[in-house]
C-alpha cells in the first residue's frame, strides 16, 4: 500500500483573501493528521494572485505550528531562484523549531515568468547550477566541520532530508545519481511519469539518506459521494488550467454545471493533456484509480492535489480519498 500525502496549492479563491487561504492551508493538515495522511507540502510559486504559498519557508512554519507529527514541508523550492545557505539557513532553522517534521523538496524551475524571475533577481541560467546547488544545500545541513568557516547557523547537523522534484528525465536522473527520494509531478506534466521512474530507478546508488529507490507521484484526485458530483467540483481546476493557457491567472473559480460551455475545444484537449492521470469520482472509483496508479508505477507514495473550491468539500474530499487509500 502506497503511502498517501498532500500538496496543498493554498488557493486564493473569489470567497477568500490569502489569510483565509493560508489558514485553510492549516486546517487541511490539520485534519490530514487525523486521517494519517504522511506529509502535507506546499509549492514556492510568485506572481499568481491565487496562490499564498510564496514565501514557502513562511508558509511551512505557519502550518507545522498548527500541527503535532504530520511531516511539512516544500514541495518544492525553486532552488535556482535563491543562494543555497540561505534556503539551508531557512529550513535548518525550521527543523530546529520542528524536529523530525521537515522536508525539503528542490525544483529547477523558476515558479513563474521570466519578468518575476528578473524581479527576484535571478538570471535564466542560474538553473544550470542546480545539481551543484543541491549539494551545497546538503552541506550546509550536515554537522560542520571544525575548520569550516563558513556555516549555516542554526541549520549545520539538521540533516533536514532533501528530495528532488522533477517532471522530465532530469530530475530523475539526478535524484538516482545522489541518492535521494524522487518525485515526479504527474499532476500536471504526466507524459513522461513512467519513463522518469525507469531512470531514476536504474541510475540510483545508494546515499547516507537513503539505501533504496523512493518514488512518489503526484496525482490530482478528487472526490465526492458520486462521480457526477465529484467531475462537478473538477471542474474549478479544469478551468484553472484553461485559465493558464489565456494568459489568466486569477482567483480560483467555484465550480460549474456545463465546463464545455467555458474551454474551447483546443483548450480542453491541452487541459486534458495536462490532467490525464486525474482520477475523479465517488470513494469507489477513486479506490480503484488509486489501485492502478500505484500497481503501474509501484509508486511508495502518492502526493494528493484535491483543487475543490469549497473549503468543506476539500476537507470531505481528502477524507473520502484516506479511505479509498487505506489509511483510514
Amino acid at each position: 500500500m502506497a503511502a498517501l500525502s498532500i500538496l496543498d496549492l493554498v488557493r486564493v479563491t473569489q470567497d477568500t483573501d490569502a489569510r483565509g487561504a493560508l489558514y485553510n492551508a492549516r486546517d487541511v493538515a490539520v485534519h490530514a493528521e487525523a486521517w494519517g495522511y504522511r506529509r502535507i507540502w506546499v509549492a514556492e510559486h510568485h506572481n499568481m494572485a491565487g496562490i499564498a504559498s510564496a514565501a514557502t519557508s513562511v508558509v511551512i512554519g505557519h502550518i507545522a505550528a498548527g500541527t503535532k507529527t504530520i511531516r511539512v514541508g516544500a514541495g518544492g523550492i525553486m532552488l535556482p531562484n535563491h543562494a543555497p545557505y540561505v534556503i539551508a539557513e531557512q529550513f535548518g532553522t525550521l527543523a530546529r523549531l520542528f524536529p523530525d517534521r521537515i522536508d525539503l523538496g528542490l525544483g529547477r524551475a523558476p515558479g513563474t515568468d521570466q519578468l518575476t524571475l528578473r524581479a527576484l533577481r535571478r538570471t535564466p541560467e542560474a538553473a544550470e547550477n542546480f545539481p551543484q546547488d543541491v549539494l551545497e544545500v546538503q552541506a550546509f545541513l550536515a554537522e560542520a566541520g571544525p575548520n569550516q568557516r563558513i556555516q549555516a547557523v542554526p541549520a549545520a547537523g539538521t540533516d533536514v532530508p532533501l528530495w528532488i522534484l522533477g517532471s522530465s528525465n532530469f530530475g530523475a536522473m539526478l535524484a538516482g545519481e545522489l541518492g535521494l527520494p524522487y518525485a515526479f509531478a504527474s499532476h500536471f506534466a504526466p507524459e513522461l511519469l513512467i519513463q522518469a521512474l525507469q531512470i531514476y530507478r536504474a541510475r540510483f546508488k545508494p546515499s547516507e539518506q537513503l539505501d533504496r529507490p523512493y518514488t512518489m507521484v503526484g496525482v490530482n484526485i478528487i472526490a465526492a459521494e458520486t462521480d457526477d458530483e465529484a467531475r462537478r467540483l473538477a471542474t474549478t481546476q479544469q478551468m484553472s488550467f484553461t485559465n493558464i493557457f489565456r494568459g489568466a491567472r486569477g482567483l480560483s473559480q467555484p465550480p460549474i454545471d456545463d465546463i464545455e460551455s467555458y474551454w474551447s475545444p483546443s483548450e480542453k484537449a491541452q487541459a486534458m493533456r495536462m490532467l490525464t492521470r486525474s482520477i475523479v469520482g465517488s470513494p469507489e472509483t477513486v479506490r480503484a484509480g488509486i489501485d492502478a496508479l500505484v500497481a503501474e508505477t509501484g509508486a511508495d507514495e502518492l502526493m494528493i492535489v484535491s483543487d475543490v473550491y469549497d473549503h468543506q468539500k476539500r476537507l470531505r474530499s481528502f477524507e473520502l480519498i484516506a479511505k479509498a487509500g487505506g489509511i483510514v
